[in-house]
C-alpha cells in the first residue's frame, strides 16, 4: 500500500521540469499500489525552501497541478545536484485530503518534509509530547509526528548530521514503516528508512561501481544502552553521535544517480541495479555517496548489503497491446506457468529439482506437519493443492489464514515446515506469522514472486515462482503459478514412492499440456464477454463447486468481489443443504464447476438440487461433456486434465468473467477502490 519515490542527481545537471518529470513518472509506476492521492517536494527556485505541490485524486491530477505551477517552480531552472521526494498515499489516518496526503513537512517553512508508507502505532504518544513543546498539528495523519519529531531533534541538537537525526528519529517509532527524508537545512541529501515496509535503492553510474557489496556501519547501539531505549513518557531520549564519519564511496565517479522506491517496477527503467533494505537500516546519500547504517542488531546480519542486478524488463511493466494490466496478466498465463516450471520440471524423465529447498528435503520428510499460510489469492492457492499435498506426502497439512493464525497464537512446533505465500514477499500478516513461526524453531518456506522481499530474505529456503511482474491489483498469473509450485513440491516429496509412480506420472504429463490448455480457455474470451453481459448488472453471484475445484470457488468469488463490486460467495457444493440452498430461486445467478473428476456424482447431486428449485445456473464443465451441460442453457468448456490441476483451467474464466464484468459497471479493473496490491499494514 501507498508508494514512495524519490530522486537524487548528483554532479549530473537537470532541469526541474526533467525531476518533476521523473517523480510523476515514478509515482505512475506504482500507481498499482493502491492510492487516493500524491504529492512531491522538491527545493524552492527562488530561495532555499522546499516547494510540496500535493493533489487528491490519481497522479495526472497532480501532475496537472504542477504543470500549472511551472512558473512558480521554474520548471526550466537547471540544478546540478538535487533531491526530490514524491508519495502516493492510501489514507489510514484521516481522510484523503491535500492537508493528509505526503509529503508531510514539520513547519510552515518545510524544514524537513517526509514521505511515508505503513503506520505508527505509538503516534497519539508521540504527538502528545510534541504538542507540549508547542508543535501545532495541521493533518490528522500519523506521519506529520515524524516530521516535527526531527525537527524538535534538529533544534535541540543542530549540530547532528541528518543520519544521525534520523537514526534517533527511528529509534521512537514503533509500527511499520518505510521512510525517506528531505531537509532545507541538508540539502542535495536523502535519507531513507524502513522497518516492516518494503525500501530499495536503485543505483546509476556512467562506469560499473567498484564493488558489489555495501557495508554496514554501526554507531553505538541504543538497545545495549538502557538510558538510549525510548521512554514511553518524558523526554525523548537521543543516541550518542556515533563518532564515525568515514562513508563508503563505490564510485570510480563522482556522477551518480540515486532512485529511492517501493518496488523495483518504478526504478527498472533508469538502472539494473539496485538494493534492497533490511529492517532499520538507514541509508543516508551525501556528497554523492551512499552508505547504510544499522539503528540496532536483532538476528541475523551479513552485515553488508548487496547490489542485485535486476532481471525485470521494463516492457514487463507496459500494458503492450491491452487495455488494462489485469487483461494482459490473464493473457500472460501460457507463458507464466511454464517460466515457473522452467529448469525444475524434466519432462523426459519426470523427475523434478527445486533448487531453493533441495537441500532441506530430508528435513522435510521427517517433519510432523506441513502449515501452509497466505493471505487472500494466496491462501486459496494453499486450498487448491492441500488436498494433493496430503496425497503424495501422507502428512497432515494446514491451511491457515495469516491474520487468523496469529489472532489464535497457533502451537508451532520445531519439527513444523511452514510455507509463507506471498506474490509481493512483503504481506504484513504473513510476514509476521512467519516471525512467530520462525521463532519456535520451525522450518520457514517461502513461496514468493519478488526476488529480495522481506519472506525471501527471512525464509530459511523457498522457491521462486516466476511468473513475472504483476502490475494489476486482482492477481491472477501469480495464482497459477503459486499453484504449480506447490503441485512441483508434492512431486518431489513423492519421488522415491513406488506405489505413487503412476499418480505422478499423470501429474507431470498434466503439467507438460498446460501451456497449450491454457491458451485453449483463453479462447473462451468473447462467450465470456457474452456472459458478463447478463450478469453485470445482478447484484450478487453464487459459485459452487467441490473438490479440487472448491479452491476455484473461493479465488472466482473473490475476483468477482475485488474487481466489481458485487456480492459473491464461494460455497462448497456438499455444504449446499446447509444453508445457501435457501437463497436459490430463479433470480439468483449460480455458477457451478461440475468436472469428471471424483467428486462428479457429487456434484451432479447439487447442480439437480439447483434446478429444482427453479435455479438457472451457468457451468463451467469438460470439453464435449453434453450429459452435464444438458441440465443448462448456458456453459463453458475447458480441456480435461488431470484432476488436481483441473483448477488452473477453471479459475482463468472466472478471472475473464470478473474482469468483464467489471469493465462492463465501468470499474477501474487495475486499481478497485480501497485495496492495494501490496498489503503492508495489518
Amino acid at each position: 500500500m501507498c508508494g514512495i519515490f524519490a530522486y537524487l542527481n548528483y554532479l549530473i545537471p537537470k532541469k526541474r521540469e526533467e525531476i518533476l518529470e521523473l517523480l510523476v513518472n515514478g509515482l505512475k509506476r506504482l500507481e498499482y499500489r493502491g492510492y487516493d492521492s500524491a504529492g512531491v517536494a522538491v527545493d524552492s527556485a527562488a530561495s532555499k525552501d522546499i516547494s510540496i505541490i500535493k493533489k487528491t485524486g490519481k497522479v495526472a491530477l497532480l501532475e496537472e497541478e504542477i504543470k500549472s505551477r511551472s512558473n512558480e517552480l521554474d520548471v526550466s531552472g537547471t540544478v546540478e545536484t538535487h533531491c526530490g521526494i514524491a508519495h502516493t498515499r492510501w489514507a489510514t489516518h484521516g481522510i484523503p485530503n491535500e492537508v493528509n496526503s505526503h509529503p508531510q513537512r514539520s513547519d510552515p517553512r518545510n524544514g524537513f518534509v517526509v514521505v511515508h508508507n505503513g503506520i505508527i502505532t505509538n503516534y497519539k504518544a508521540v504527538q502528545t509530547f510534541l504538542e507540549k513543546k508547542g508543535h501545532v498539528f495541521e493533518s490528522e495523519t500519523d506521519t506529520e509526528i515524524i516530521a516535527k519529531l526531527i525537527y524538535h531533534f534538529h533544534e535541540q541538537h543542530p549540530n547532528y548530521s541528518f543520519r544521525e537525526l534520523v537514526e534517533n528519529v527511528v529509534q521512537q517509532l514503533e509500527g511499520a514503516f518505510a521512510l525517506c527524508f528531505k531537509s532545507k537545512y541538508f540539502p542535495g541529501e536523502c535519507v531513507a528508512t524502513r522497518r516492516g515496509s518494503p525500501l530499495l535503492v536503485g543505483i546509476k553510474t556512467a562506469t560499473r561501481l567498484a564493488t558489489d557489496h555495501i557495508p554496514i556501519l554501526y554507531g553505538k547501539e541504543a538497545d545495549s544502552n538502557p538510558e538510549h531505549r525510548p521512554h514511553g513518557r518524558g523526554e525523548f531520549p537521543t543516541l550518542p553521535r556515533t563518532g564515525s564519519t568515514s562513508e563508503f564511496e563505490p564510485l570510480e565517479d563522482k556522477q551518480v544517480e540515486y532512485f529511492f522506491a517501493s518496488d523495483a517496477s518504478a526504478v527498472i527503467e533508469h538502472t539494473n541495479r539496485v538494493i534492497y533494505f533490511e529492517d532499520d537500516d538507514v541509508a543516508a546519500v551525501k556528497n554523492g555517496s551512499l552508505s547504510i547504517h544499522r539503528v540496532r542488531r536483532g538476528g541475523d546480519d551479513p552485515h553488508k548489503r548487496e547490489i542485485t542486478t535486476l532481471k525485470m524488463e521494463l516492457q514487463q511493466i507496459m500494458k503492450g497491446n491491452y487495455d488494462f494490466f489485469m487483461q494482459k496478466e490473464i493473457f500472460e498465463q501460457p507463458e507464466s506457468v511454464i517460466n515457473t516450471m522452467r529448469g525444475r520440471m524434466n519432462f523426459e524423465n519426470g523427475t523434478v529439482t527445486l533448487g531453493g529447498i533441495k537441500e532441506y528435503i530430508p528435513e522435510i520428510k521427517r517433519c510432523r506437519r506441513l502449515m501452509l499460510i497466505g493471505c487472500g489469492t494466496s491462501y486459496h492457492s494453499a486450498v487448491a493443492t492441500r488436498q494433493l499435498l496430503e496425497e503424495l506426502t501422507e502428512l497432515p497439512v494446514m491451511v491457515e489464514l495469516a491474520s487468523d493464525f496469529l489472532d489464535r497464537t497457533t502451537p508451532v512446533f520445531r519439527d513444523d515446515v511452514c510455507f509463507f505465500i506471498s506474490q509481493s514477499g512483503e504481506t504484513a500478516d504473513t510476514l509476521m506469522a512467519l516471525r512467530y513461526c520462525k521463532l519456535r524453531g520451525a522450518l520457514i518456506i517461502g513461496i514468493t514472486n519478488t526476488v529480495g522481499s522481506s519472506i525471501c530474505r527471512e525464509s530459511h529456503c523457498g522457491v521462486h515462482i516466476n511468473a513475472g511482474p504483476e502490475i494489476g491489483v486482482a492477481s491472477t498469473k501469480a495464482y497459477t503459478s503459486q499453484f504449480i509450485s506447490l503441485v512441483m513440491f508434492a512431486l518431489v516429496m513423492s519421488e522415491d514412492r513406488l506405489s505413487l509412480r503412476q499418480r505422478r506420472q499423470e501429474i507431470i504429463t498434466g503439467l507438460k499440456n498446460l501451456q497449450h490448455q491454457i491458451g485453449e480457455v483463453l479462447k473462451l474470451d468473447n462467450k465470456v464477454k457474452l456472459l458478463a453481459e447478463d450478469l453485470y448488472k445482478k447484484k450478487s453471484l453464487l459459485i459452487m463447486g467441490r473438490g479440487f475445484n472448491f479452491a476455484t470457488c473461493l479465488e472466482g468469488a473473490l475476483k468477482v468481489k475485488e474487481l466489481t463490486y458485487m456480492h459473491s460467495e464461494g460455497i462448497m457444493a456438499g455444504e449446499l443443504k446447509h444453508g445457501p440452498l435457501a437463497l436459490v430461486d430463479e433470480t439468483m445467478p449460480v455458477l457451478m464447476i461440475v468436472m469428471r473428476d471424483p467428486v462428479y456424482n457429487k456434484c451432479m447431486n447439487a447442480l439437480q438440487q439447483v434446478t429444482a428449485r427453479s435455479g438457472k445456473p451457468i457451468l463451467i464443465c469438460e470439453e464435449g461433456d453434453q450429459e452435464t451441460m444438458s441440465y443448462c442453457q448456458k456453459s463453458l468448456e475447458v480441456p480435461k486434465t488431470v484432476d488436481c490441476l483441473q483448477g488452473i483451467l477453471t479459475v482463468i474464466p472466472m478471472q475473464l468473467l470478473s474482469f468483464h464484468i467489471a469493465v462492463l459497471k465501468g470499474c477501474n479493473v487495475d486499481c478497485p477502490r480501497n485495496l492495494a496490491k501490496s498489503v503492508t499494514v495489518e
